[in-house]
């Protein structure tokens, strides 16, 4: 018996350019759950990566820098590829290049389990990075074409509360495989959990994803690509490695060349747009106010809470000395807080909008960062699980409230055939803005524990956490001034007003 579900009907075919756009696809609600798998793993990969670098470098070396590194070289590598890969999806079919990635990322996280030196880890997690580049667009477009339009918010909505969940037990699960050191692995089994699953998914895959339709027309950019990734790692590099160096000149030269390489990289795009030759990106994506906002929005958002995630576990794993498992736990308020925002905001969406919401979810959010903030002077030196617990359901709580309908508002008004290179760029911009808050954020945080005055080193690491999260809040202001841009409600960035 064939694993490819049938192909839609001819009126199906001819409601959309993606073949299944705009008709419901008999198996969407069990597919959609195949692409929430990847979805989970890339987010659990962030996760639990955090949590347990402490570990990994007491294990292989390397330094803090090294925990750096571990979520900003898979993020920037997989950011670097993402424009590839939404593209690669809309040439050879969503379906195929979804269970080429999920295969690639599941061998790829062995590998990372099997790592014997911190630049081999590294490395590994930089390949998965782009594997995994190749298969979470697909995801997005796979979902603009099974659901027709009066379900894709409520298919986008059940990302909500599986991200929460997973923000709840990815620390948990991470930190007690850690500390069971199950068969003498150690941290190893972070990485190697994933492959069980991986294959579970790539079966799934196989008899539920709906085949989606080749465009072997369309051609890629290569020299965009690679100005693309190069400008990234210029930007990025600098902002992790400068800190350790002393911010010599070389660290402010590598940034204004990756500025300068993105403006390079628009006015090549703009170029090639009007003389009617292939662009990396589909350029009527920009003329699309909902998407641009959506960009910028979402480059402070994942930026604030990435950013805050490697900040929270320096704080708790190398300042209070917290265990693997301790330290998940002490992230579960926050975790919990998001659950209970992604589920509050159905009702609230319908009734203020999607642009209203995410104010709300942006000042909640802010507010909480300084409450913590105000917990760490209160509590000082004694500060534990219980003290921060309230500041960070705060935190989780407008994280959910802004995240859940961020995707539905910016990929409104995107079209079939735009769905892919709108996926590519949409998670390429997650991707990058976690990256930089890493490295933001992360950078602060060291600079600011070398430069301490405190009388103790739980002190020091007090200073330095308030200063990040000060950070935190402000790329979260940032975030709430940008989200102007978007349209009140997700159907109205559909009629393209």
């Amino acid at each position: 018996m064939s694993t490819t579900p049938p192909e839609p009907s001819a009126a199906a075919a001819a409601a959309g350019t993606g073949g299944l756009a705009r008709a419901a696809y008999a198996l969407r609600w069990p597919a959609l759950f195949v692409v929430l798998a990847a979805e989970v793993m890339d987010l659990l990969d962030a996760l639990i990566t955090s949590i347990a670098g402490p570990t990994i470098v007491a294990d292989l070396g390397g330094g803090e820098t090294l925990v750096q590194w571990l979520g900003a070289g898979y993020t920037l590598a997989m950011a670097s590829g993402l424009l590839l890969g939404g593209r690669l999806g809309d040439i050879f079919g969503r379906r195929r290049m979804f269970l080429v990635g999920m295969a690639g990322f599941t061998l790829l996280s062995l590998v990372c389990a099997l790592a014997q030196s911190p630049e081999m880890l590294i490395g590994s997690r930089v390949l998965q990075g782009l594997v995994g580049a190749v298969m979470l667009p697909q995801g997005l477009g796979l979902i603009k074409e099974m659901f027709p339009e009066d379900e894709v918010g409520k298919a986008f909505g059940t990302f909500g509360p599986v991200m929460g969940l997973s923000a709840v037990g990815g620390p948990i699960l991470a930190g007690f495989l850690v500390d069971a050191d199950l068969f003498g692995w150690g941290w190893r089994t972070i990485f190697a959990i994933n492959v069980p699953i991986g294959l579970v998914a790539l079966v799934a895959g196989l008899r539920l994803l709906p085949a989606s339709r080749p465009d072997p027309t369309i051609r890629i950019e290569l020299t965009s690509v690679a100005i693309a990734a190069t400008s990234m790692f210029l930007l990025v590099y600098p902002l992790i490695q400068g800190q350790e160096h002393g911010w010599p000149a070389w660290t402010f030269a590598m940034i204004a060349a990756g500025v300068a390489g993105f403006a390079l990289l628009a006015r090549i795009e703009v170029a090639r747009d009007r003389a009617g030759l292939v662009t990396l990106v589909t350029p009527s994506l920009f003329r699309k106010r909902a998407f641009t906002g959506g960009i910028v929005t979402g480059m402070a958002l994942f930026g604030s809470l990435m950013g805050m995630s490697i900040a929270f576990t320096f704080f708790v794993q190398f300042g209070l000395g917290y265990s693997p498992l301790k330290a998940g736990l002490a992230g579960v308020a926050q975790a919990v807080g998001m659950v209970v925002g992604f589920v509050a905001s159905e009702p609230f969406t319908a009734r203020l909008g999607g642009r209203r919401l995410m104010h709300i979810g942006e000042a909640v959010a802010a507010a909480g960062f300084g409450g913590f903030v105000l917990t760490l002077g209160l509590a000082g030196d004694s500060v534990g699980i219980g003290s921060m617990a309230p500041a960070l359901a705060v935190v989780g709580l407008g994280m959910g409230l802004t995240m859940a309908p961020f995707f539905d508002l910016v990929l409104a008004g995107v079209d079939d055939q735009e769905s892919g290179s709108a996926s590519g760029v949409l998670t390429s911009v997650q991707q990058l803005g976690g990256a930089f808050g890493i490295a933001a954020l992360g950078t602060a945080f060291l600079h600011v524990l070398a430069h301490s005055d405190a009388a103790t080193r739980v002190g020091a690491y007090r200073d330095a956490a308030g200063v990040s999260m000060l950070l935190a809040a402000g790329f979260m202001a940032l975030a709430f001034a940008l989200t102007f841009l978007l349209p009140e409600r997700a159907r109205e960035g559909a009629t393209g007003h």
